[in-house]
């Protein structure tokens, strides 16, 4: 009897401490899908991307907004730029004329000295001084041809159209005569010489012509 009773015990406490048996291939629970969360995830994987893709254009066009604004703005300001500085030119141009205007008056009245004491005009703008000329005079062939040289820098020479045509773009008659064995409209004597800048006729010249 103690001998059966051992094994009873012993039968029982391997049942009590042996770990359940591990089940068969067959009869392990596969997992549960739940299908309507794997929509929710795709759809919402889908709402991100295209969330992503609008910043995407979005960015694009911003982007494509600035560059066009940039360079609409580069243009306006070479435009200005060049207009400021067309403008400033003509704004000096004008400014050198009416200077030379100015002086021009004056050479006018330095000629007329010169002339009355029978100086020639060209050489008095670029020959040597007189030497037997009073002081006073010399003085006043010095500035002569100082204020020549200042207005050639300035892009103003005089013109004496002598023997040409008349052209009331660059000349004013003061008087017309008749000219045996001169055509009509030819400059006979120049009473006052024009001066130009390039094509600018500052003051044109005044001259007698044939009829």
């Amino acid at each position: 009897m103690s001998h059966d009773r051992d094994e009873q015990i012993d039968e029982e406490f391997l049942v009590a401490n042996t770990p359940d048996a591990v089940p068969a291939p067959g009869e392990v629970d596969e997992p549960v899908i739940d299908a309507k969360a794997v929509d929710e995830s795709e759809a919402a994987e889908a709402s991100v991307e295209q969330d992503l893709n609008s910043l995407v254009e979005q960015a694009r066009n911003e982007r494509d907004e600035y560059l066009d604004l940039a360079q609409r703005t580069k243009a306006d300001f070479d435009n200005y730029r060049k207009r400021m500085a067309a403008e400033t030119a003509a704004a000096r141009g004008k400014g050198q004329l009416e200077v030379a205007a100015g002086l021009i008056e004056t050479v006018d009245n330095l000629e007329r000295v010169l002339a009355a004491e029978g100086i020639d005009l060209e050489t008095a703008a670029s020959g040597s001084l007189p030497e037997d000329a009073a002081v006073s005079l010399q003085g006043v062939i010095v500035v002569y041809r100082d204020l020549n040289g200042t207005l050639k820098k300035a892009g103003v020479e005089g013109f004496d159209p002598s023997g040409e045509a008349f052209d009331p773009t660059f000349h004013e008659a003061l008087q017309a005569v008749p000219a045996e064995g001169v055509s009509p409209g030819i400059v006979l004597e120049v009473m006052q010489r024009g001066y130009r800048s390039g094509e600018t006729v500052i003051r044109p010249a005044r001259v007698v012509v044939s009829q």
